[in-house]
């Protein structure tokens, strides 16, 4: 799996001050695209049950959505690195600043699938939800991507920069977070590392 991304610049003072209203259009799509997610990784599930295989046009489509969400995070909440609206595509997008693929796998374990994407990944998940937040009492507790997002937003509003040590760190938790849900919608065998790769650009290891 490959996450990369470019910071832009210059970027917008007062943009990101208004950019939860300027995507809610993605949220409401990506509800949809997620239950859709869902449904086909249930699917794809008996399909590597009994054959060993993600069905490709299955596994093109849930990396389309894992693109799309990505694109929609770097823009808004989950970096603010771009001022450029993410086109609405599940597919690759290679003049957008921020990108995602998948090597499509020849065969996937049977006996990993009916583990990895509860019991293995619990360590993981405990991990993510520290990083992502989520409901708690009625209410949203925002995650440790989101606060260090918005300090970033500070930063560019004060000074018209982006913290490099700070975007750098805000890429490797999101690679994180993404290699972890491709794991657990059983796109992979191989088991998320625990260590940020930090950076826009993947290491030069998995290269």
């Amino acid at each position: 799996m490959r996450v990369e991304a470019v910071l832009d610049a210059p970027l917008s003072r007062r943009l990101w001050l208004v950019k939860w209203i300027l995507v809610i259009p993605y949220y409401i799509v990506l509800f949809f695209l997620w239950i859709a997610f869902t449904v086909v990784s249930v699917i794809v599930f008996f399909a590597i049950l009994f054959t060993e295989r993600y069905p490709r046009a299955l596994f093109d489509f849930n990396v389309g959505v894992l693109r799309w969400s990505w694109r929609v995070a770097y823009y808004s909440y989950g970096a603010l690195a771009t001022d450029r609206y993410p086109p609405f595509s599940l597919g690759e997008e290679q003049d957008y600043p921020a990108r995602l693929d998948i090597a499509y796998p020849a065969r996937l374990s049977r006996g990993l699938v009916l583990v990895k994407w509860w019991l293995l990944a619990i360590p993981h998940y405990i991990v993510v939800g520290f990083f992502l937040g989520g409901f708690r009492d009625g209410w949203w507790s925002g995650g440790l991507i989101s606060a260090l997002a918005i300090i970033a937003g500070f930063f560019v509003a004060f000074t018209e920069k982006y913290p490099k040590d700070l975007f750098d760190l805000v890429m490797g938790l999101n690679r994180w977070v993404l290699r972890v849900a491709a794991y657990a919608a059983l796109m992979t065998d191989v088991y998320p590392p625990f260590r940020l790769d930090m950076g826009g650009s993947e290491p030069e290891e998995l290269s």
